[in-house]
């Protein structure tokens, strides 16, 4: 060994022997003498809350399900291979060089989660979760599988409901998320990367979380609690086990778990499915105003003090706001004697209050505090949005809206047409490339549309693989488009 090695070896023995005789130095045998010791009470209490956390995972845990799906997705196909398909070589010589063959199908498959709500078969799981599936398996915790059926689907919530065939199930009791308190205790429960029933544990981080950009409708409960893909839909249970939460989304940069999950709280979930259940589509509460924040700079101009609430912008006329005497310039604080901190939380509670219902309003004018009374009304339905994606039909997957008097002028549509207009057409769906956006339905199987509701009273009696002919008004003209399924 050349001395260099050796005196290398050397100084890393005397800089460790250094470094082991400093720490050691200042120590006695006495410092080790004493051995930390848990009191009798501690063990105590910390036993009996693990086995109560234990008693609550063990009366969750068979109420949560697995939710798989499997979809047919298009892929577009080229004569050239995937060289030509890069959007530079597109730019020059054209999208032809990618579109000569038809697309090509193959089958994608997900998993989700959902919860029993119900003995006889009712499971609230997420929309995302289902949307657009060809086929849904729904496997419970005894491992016995089902066909799951979709009943209703609420993309403005992301909550779906669907149903097993299946009777004296286990479920899991509501609880009351409006009481909700940061701190408290939760358990996730769910079925991340396919590991069914796993249960992690954590506290609320915050309620009333919304313009997180998931839904259009969000109130969310964050949480620190593991969620990760294949946790959407599970369940989120407080210390009594009770739902108080549907898990549906993480904040990640990374794509798994970074300690921000969040949950729809439970009230707003069971209010939509009860009214998807019911009705067999959402029915909200509307005021007819439009709200902004109130920011610095429009505190000032408004002499207000504080900067909360909802500052209304517009009323529509003859609207509940209207005819109650709400203004514009008038910041609504308070509702039913909660406050109002943003334009969300408003929306929320009036969209979750059935219409026909007196609420109690107050808003500060002109720097005073004034009180109304309004008789909340439905939210119309040219305000809304009906997607096909619960029929299992040919117009599976077929978002459209009422063709109102402002999308007719918008389209250049004459005021006789009378129907729906296409307003999305999902990716695999069966009427995928004879479709399109825009293209205004005015009959199925020679019956007038006039609006959503005729639109899915005809929809929701057309038989599964069942061939339909459509009459839509596409580009000046109506024409007669047969669908079949593909």
């Amino acid at each position: 060994m050349s001395l260099r090695k050796n005196f290398k070896i050397l100084l890393t023995i005397a800089l460790a022997s250094g470094i082991i005789f400093s720490v050691t130095a200042g120590f006695t045998p006495n410092a080790y003498s004493e051995t930390p010791k848990i009191s009798k009470e501690s063990v105590d209490v910390l036993t009996k809350t693990g086995q109560a956390m234990a008693d609550v995972a063990a009366a969750v845990k068979p109420a949560v399900v697995n939710v798989s799906t499997s979809r047919t997705v298009k892929t577009p196909q080229s004569d050239f291979g995937p060289f030509f398909n890069d959007p530079f070589f597109r730019r020059f010589f054209g999208d032809e060089f990618s579109q000569r063959r038809m697309p090509r199908e193959h089958k994608t498959e997900s998993l989700g989660s959902g919860v029993i709500v119900s003995p006889d078969g009712y499971i609230l799981t997420n929309n995302h979760v289902i949307k657009d599936a060809d086929e849904i398996k729904v496997m419970l915790s005894d491992k016995r599988e089902f066909n799951g059926t979709v009943k209703g689907v609420d993309p403005k919530t992301d909550i779906a409901v669907i149903k097993i065939d299946a009777v004296n199930l286990p479920t899991v009791p509501w609880g009351d998320s409006d009481r909700l308190r940061v701190g408290e205790i939760v358990l996730a429960v769910g079925s991340p990367y396919g590991l069914n029933q796993t249960i992690t544990m954590g506290i609320v981080s915050a309620v009333g979380r919304a313009n997180v950009g998931i839904a259009d409708y969000e109130d969310f409960i964050q949480t620190d609690a593991a969620i990760n893909p294949g946790n959407s839909g599970g369940a989120m249970v407080n210390a009594k086990g009770e739902l108080i939460g549907i898990n549906t989304a993480i904040f990640s940069t990374s794509g798994g778990y970074q300690g921000i999950g969040f949950a729809i709280p439970s009230n707003m979930a069971k209010t939509v499915m009860d009214s998807l259940i019911k009705k067999g589509k959402v029915i909200r509460g509307w005021l007819g105003v439009s709200i902004q924040p109130v920011t610095p700079e429009l505190a000032k101009q408004f002499n207000l003090k504080e900067e909360y609430g909802a500052l209304v912008s517009d009323i529509v006329e003859k609207s509940p706001a209207e005819n109650a005497g709400i203004m514009r310039g008038d910041v609504i604080i308070e509702i039913e004697g909660k406050k109002v901190d943003e334009p969300d939380h408003l929306r929320n509670m009036v969209a979750g209050t059935p219409p026909g219902t007196e609420i109690n309003l107050k808003v500060i004018r002109e720097g005073k505090s004034k009180s109304f009374k309004i008789t909340v009304g439905e939210l119309p339905a040219e305000m809304q949005k009906t997607t096909g994606g619960e029929y299992d039909n040919v117009l599976k997957g077929v978002s459209v809206q009422d063709l109102t008097s402002e999308i007719s002028k918008q389209l250049n549509i004459p005021s006789r047409i009378k129907g729906v207009v296409i307003t999305d057409i999902a990716e695999g769906a069966p009427s995928e490339g004879t479709l399109r956006q825009d293209d205004v339905i005015v009959e199925i199987n020679r019956k007038k549309i006039t609006d959503i509701k005729s639109y899915e009273n005809i929809v929701s009696k057309i038989k599964s693989k069942e061939d339909i002919l459509l009459t839509v008004f596409r580009n000046g003209a109506a024409i007669y488009i047969p669908l079949s399924w593909k």
